[in-house]
C-alpha cells in the first residue's frame, strides 16, 4: 500500500487528531485498490468513529459503489445500533439508485434517526426498480409484519409502507 495512503489512514484514525475529517476526505481522493480494501476493513472495525470516517473517505473515492455493501453491514451491525443515524447520514454522499432494498430495510429495522433518514432517501432518491426489487422489499416487509420491534408503531409503519409498495406494484402493472 502506498506510503501516503498509510499515513492518511493513520492520521484519520488517530483519536487525538482534530482534523480527522480533512484527512478522511483527502484519503478518499487518493485511494487505490489496496488502500480501498484497508479502508473497508476499518468500516467493519470496532471503533464506530473510525468506521464512520472510513465511510466518509470511501464516499470521496472512485470505489463509491463497491464500498456500499460494507457500509450497509456497518449500519445493520448491532454494535453500531446507537450510531446508526451517523452511518445512514453519510449515505447522502453515495449513489443509492440501486440500493432501494437496503434503504427500505433500514427504514423498517433501524433506530429512530436511521429510520427518519431512510424515509427521506426513499422519498427523494430516484431508484432503479425491477420486479425482483419489489419481491425483496415485500419479503422484508412481511418479515417486519411478523416480527415488529414495537407493536404500537406497526399501524403507523403500515400507513407509510403500504403506499410505497403499492406505487411500485403499479409501475409493473402499467407495462
Amino acid at each position: 500500500m502506498d506510503e501516503e495512503i498509510q499515513s492518511l489512514i493513520k492520521r484519520m484514525s488517530d483519536p487525538n487528531e482534530k482534523e480527522a475529517f480533512y484527512f478522511a476526505d483527502k484519503l478518499g481522493k487518493k485511494l487505490d485498490e489496496t488502500g480501498k480494501n484497508a479502508v473497508i476493513e476499518l468500516v467493519k472495525g470496532d471503533n464506530w468513529e473510525v468506521s464512520y470516517l472510513a465511510c466518509r473517505a470511501l464516499s470521496q473515492s472512485p470505489y463509491n459503489e463497491e464500498s456500499l455493501d460494507a457500509i450497509f453491514e456497518a449500519i445493520t451491525d448491532k454494535k453500531n445500533r446507537a450510531h446508526q443515524g451517523a452511518f445512514v447520514q453519510i449515505l447522502e454522499e453515495f449513489d443509492l439508485s440501486l440500493r432501494f432494498v437496503d434503504i427500505f430495510r433500514v427504514f423498517l429495522f433501524g433506530n429512530f434517526k436511521a429510520q427518519s433518514l431512510a424515509k427521506m432517501y426513499l422519498d427523494e432518491v430516484e431508484f432503479d426498480m425491477t420486479p425482483r426489487t419489489l419481491r425483496k422489499a415485500e419479503k422484508h416487509w412481511n418479515h417486519y409484519l411478523h416480527n415488529p420491534e414495537d407493536e404500537g408503531s406497526l399501524q403507523l409503519k403500515k400507513l407509510e409502507v403500504e403506499p410505497i409498495l403499492e406505487e411500485i406494484r403499479e409501475l409493473f402493472t402499467e407495462d
